[in-house]
C-alpha cells in the first residue's frame, strides 16, 4: 500500500470544489491546478496577464513547500491559457520563478477557466519522499 497523504496549506488558496490542494503518494505530488487567486481575499489578484501568471505560480510554490519540495522539484508542468497570445509572457513569468533545467511542460489554449482567470497551472513533483 503506497503512503498517501493530502497536502493542505493556508498559504494558497483553498480549494473552490470537491479536490485536495495536492496528493502526495510515497515522494511523487499531484499538484490540483491553481488560478491567480489571492489566497487571502480568495479573490482575483488583478486582471493583469503577467500579474495573474505571478500569482499563480506563488500559489503553486506554497503547495510545493507544503509538500516538502520547490518550484524546482516539479518534473511536468501543465499550463493553460484562455488566451495563446499571451504564451511569450507565461515564458518570462515562468523563468523568474524556476531554474534550468525547467521541467517537462505543455501549454493549452482553452475557453474558459474558474472564475474569469486567465491562466491555470497544475504540475507533478517529485521530491526524496
Amino acid at each position: 500500500m503506497p503512503n498517501k497523504a493530502v497536502i493542505h496549506t493556508e498559504n494558497a488558496p483553498q480549494a473552490i470544489g470537491t479536490y485536495s490542494q495536492a496528493v502526495k503518494v510515497n515522494g511523487t505530488v499531484y499538484l490540483s491546478g491553481q488560478i491567480p487567486l489571492d489566497p487571502a481575499t480568495m479573490e482575483l489578484v488583478s486582471d493583469d496577464f503577467a500579474e495573474q501568471a505571478e500569482q499563480v505560480f506563488k500559489n503553486i510554490a506554497a503547495v510545493c513547500a507544503e509538500a516538502g519540495g520547490s518550484l524546482n522539484d516539479i518534473v511536468k508542468l501543465n499550463i493553460y491559457l484562455t488566451d495563446l497570445a499571451n504564451f511569450p509572457i507565461v515564458n518570462e513569468v515562468m523563468a523568474r520563478h524556476f531554474d534550468e533545467p525547467y521541467p517537462a511542460r505543455a501549454a493549452i489554449g482553452i475557453s474558459q477557466l474558474p472564475k474569469g482567470s486567465q491562466v491555470e497551472a497544475d504540475g507533478i513533483m517529485v521530491t526524496a519522499g
